[in-house]
């Protein structure tokens, strides 16, 4: 094992399949010698292995990027681009949304339309509403996207792998708080399957359902939990679509309590879609009510006390956990 954080672990993927495979290149703004370029981001050192044909710097506009990306995969070229903040992602949704999207679907199956878009995303650090919304679930209502959101290194490393060999669209969230954060990774050329959740921790009187920086606050809540008699199963979901319904399911059946917790905002957030399952699904398991923990609907706020505010903590868990006993 060896000790990465979650961009250190994206730039080590990154690096190995550019090394496999010649048809991948990267492109986003100011991957190659500019503010990404920090030791503790993705794409370091890449210009310098891969010169500036396969790490290209952009202009400043995601439209481009995302045309840029759709019609290389269409030539038969395995793009990897960069959004660099999600709100961003509204900027190039004509190029995802209208045509990576649906470009397959068109074909009837025949062509294959690889490309992955990384997009930075999530809360914490002092950016402000235009650069900290989280819109996962606006991705995930989208026919024809895959969508992951890793919440460890490890996960990262294997499902941009996943990722980048896959025959179809994927937007890979990367939270920006856990570029900082290191864990273990497994050494070596290894894939972590999309579509399939992870049990981060076994539990037998509630279900927490997360991803992405979420399965921290989850951690820690468990721990707190576990000291005053409650068992929490942790199910970090890692790819919202494909979604794995078996283990979510599984786990509420097991469990008999759920709560979905997500930074995003709660109305039209991804857990709504993770309690219809369960309500429609294992509806006579459930003991208790669904909580949702998740950001209030408002901006996410500039300021440090605000913004931790908005920011779902282990106690709000803990708090919505209690209520379902």
């Amino acid at each position: 094992m060896q000790q990465l954080t979650l961009g250190q672990a994206v730039n080590q993927a990154l690096r190995e399949e550019m090394r496999r495979d010649e048809r991948i290149f990267l492109a986003g703004e100011g991957i190659g010698r500019g503010i990404l370029s920090d030791p503790r981001m993705a794409t370091h050192g890449l210009l310098e292995e891969f010169g500036p044909r396969r790490v290209k710097d952009t202009p400043v506009s995601e439209a481009a990027i995302a045309g840029l990306a759709v019609g290389a995969s269409a030539m038969g070229l395995l793009p990897v681009v960069e959004i660099m903040f999600n709100p961003f992602f509204t900027i190039a949704a004509d190029q995802i949304v209208n045509h990576a999207a649906k470009l397959r679907y068109l074909s009837g199956g025949k062509s294959k339309f690889p490309l992955v878009i990384r997009v930075k995303t999530g809360a914490g650090f002092g950016a402000g509403c235009q650069h900290s919304h989280n819109l996962e679930a606006w991705v995930a209502h989208v026919p024809g996207l895959k969508v992951v959101m890793p919440g460890t290194p490890a996960d990262a490393k294997g499902l941009l792998k996943s990722a980048i060999r896959d025959e179809n669209p994927v937007i890979f969230f990367e939270d920006l708080l856990l570029n900082f954060i290191p864990g273990p990774v497994p050494v070596g050329d290894y894939t972590t399957p999309i579509g399939a959740a992870d049990i981060k921790k076994a539990g037998r009187d509630v279900t927490v359902v997360t991803w992405s920086k979420m399965l921290g606050v989850a951690i820690k809540a468990a721990a707190q939990l576990e000291q005053e008699g409650i068992s929490v199963e942790i199910v970090d979901l890692r790819t919202l679509t494909p979604l794995d319904e078996a283990t979510v399911l599984t786990s509420v059946r097991k469990t008999g309590r759920l709560a979905v917790l997500h930074e995003a905002t709660r109305t039209g957030g991804f857990g709504g879609e993770i309690a219809a399952l369960v309500a429609e699904k294992a509806f006579a398991a459930l003991k208790a009510p669904i909580k949702r923990v998740t950001a209030p609907d408002i901006p996410a706020p500039f300021s440090k006390p605000l913004e931790e505010f908005f920011i779902p903590n282990e106690n709000k868990l803990i708090q919505a956990v209690k209520e379902l006993f």
